[in-house]
């Protein structure tokens, strides 16, 4: 005889009434389903070669999963190479190249299938359709797709006419393009500024004016120095136009660390405001020496409104600004305890937190989820500073360096941020450059790894003869 599967028992009063876990986790699934669009919404690039459309296209796309919405880029070189295997010269891009038009066009179709089964099948909400799209044809095609499919249309329209700009995008990110393989810079200049002239043949950029005066679109110009936006049509749209308003091309580097080691992480207590052990001073002096060390004159530091920060920032002799967005995340009921004696206190919820940590919120308290809401003020600054360093706690650290590192929600919670250690991260084309310092001062490992968890589903059913 078969033996079933074992499945918790029901309540033994037959009470109907849902167990706390059931709550907690229909509470966790509506707020993960609530998506801040009532539509998926696709976000159409636009604008000549070297204008940082791809660049803003992966920055705008990191943003949108960073807060929860499920998002896509769709490179339509990608889909060119894809086609055409290799590249030869900016002829492939002369507008009465037939045989290239046409090849072109396929491949923008194709594309937009892709973007569809990723929309309407695979769960996504914005797809970022990163091209050119320079003429009215072009973009009259994908209107009448997404009308086709009850899609949003965002245009995002990167317009510049300074050549220096224009040569540093090139020398940047072109040369290193597979178009290109064999990187002489003088050729690989030459050929993608006649490129860039073929496209101005035919480039008509958006009227706001007349013919595009009822479109949805945000004009960036001049990398910030101005914007134009129009007719802005919901909540997701208006996020979309803030990120990049606040997203400058300037080189800068931003520094994180964790306060020095306080007397709750040598006891193993999390949360608190608790003061730093010794070791902890002793970092707070090496941190000072780190900062001379490397001549950051003009860095700005900002810390949480928890002793252990202001503490480790005291030291270095500078002004600080306190940040109460930038405090740890809130255990709630488990705040000062260690985590064996949450276990023993409150097993189910130390089981629900190992099953989901990024979306579990301890009774009383929050949510990695909610911690990343909470720091989205603390993103858009430091896009906009300079140097900054930022003194901060474990899981605070965890979402800034999710963010600039790319990192899905569900490796979020398990990033390696140890104590005593800085991290420097430094913007680059299409991602960001990570330094490590370990500054030698010893601390207590704060880390705990993903715990190996098997859920009732995945159980096996064992049969019995």
């Amino acid at each position: 005889m078969a033996a079933r599967q074992q499945r918790p028992a029901a309540a033994s009063d037959g009470s109907a009434e849902p167990k706390r876990t059931d709550l907690r986790s229909h509470e966790k699934k509506c707020s993960w389903a609530s998506y801040m669009t009532n539509s998926p919404t696709v976000i159409v690039m636009i604008g000549l070669p070297a204008r940082g459309k791809t660049y803003m296209s992966k920055k705008l796309t990191r943003y949108l999963n960073w807060i929860g919405v499920p998002t896509k880029v769709f490179n339509l070189g990608v889909y060119r190479r894809d086609a055409v295997k290799s590249y030869k010269s900016y002829d492939f891009f002369r507008h009465d190249n037939e045989e290239a038009m046409g090849i072109r066009k396929q491949c923008a179709l194709v594309a937009l299938q892709d973007v569809k089964a990723y929309l309407s099948e695979e769960g996504g909400q914005i797809a970022v359709f990163d091209a050119t799209n320079t003429t009215r044809e072009r973009r009259e095609l994908i209107l009448n797709f997404a009308k086709d499919n009850a899609y949003k249309v965002f245009f995002v329209e990167s317009i510049c006419d300074d050549p220096d700009v224009i040569a540093e995008n090139i020398m940047e990110v072109k040369v290193s393009s597979p178009d290109y393989p064999e990187r002489n810079r003088e050729s690989v200049m030459e050929d993608f500024l006649k490129r860039i002239e073929c496209y101005k043949v035919t480039y008509q950029p958006l009227d706001p004016d007349e013919h595009d005066k009822n479109l949805s679109f945000i004009q960036i110009i001049n990398v910030g120095q101005r914007f134009l936006v129009n007719r802005v049509q919901d909540y997701i749209q208006s996020k979309i136009v803030y990120y990049l308003m606040n997203i400058h091309v300037h080189s800068h580097s931003i520094y994180l660390c964790r306060h020095g080691e306080s007397q709750h992480n040598i006891e193993g207590l999390i949360g608190g405001d608790s003061e730093l052990s010794e070791g902890g001073k002793q970092f707070a002096a090496a941190l000072k020496g780190f900062v001379e060390e490397h001549r950051l004159s003009d860095l700005k530091v900002w810390t949480s409104q928890l002793r252990r920060t202001i503490q480790t920032a005291e030291e270095l002799g500078v002004p600080y600004e306190q940040w109460k967005i930038l405090n740890e995340i809130d255990a709630g009921v488990c705040e000062e305890m260690t985590y064996k004696m949450i276990e023993e206190k409150y097993p189910e919820e130390f089981a629900m937190r190992d099953q989901d940590k990024y979306h579990y919120r301890y009774p009383g308290g929050e949510s990695y989820q909610d911690l990343v809401q909470r720091l989205e003020p603390v993103i858009m600054e430091l896009e906009r500073q300079g140097n900054v360093l930022v003194i901060c706690h474990q899981a605070v650290m965890r979402c800034l360096l999710a963010y600039f590192l790319d990192k899905s929600a569900d490796d979020l919670p398990y990033l390696k941020c140890p104590l005593h250690t800085v991290l420097k991260l430094t913007p680059v084309a299409y991602g960001c450059k990570v330094d490590m310092f370990n500054l030698k001062v010893e601390a207590v490992n704060t880390h705990r790894d993903r715990p190996l968890v098997t859920l009732w589903s995945e159980l096996p059913v064992f049969l019995c003869f």
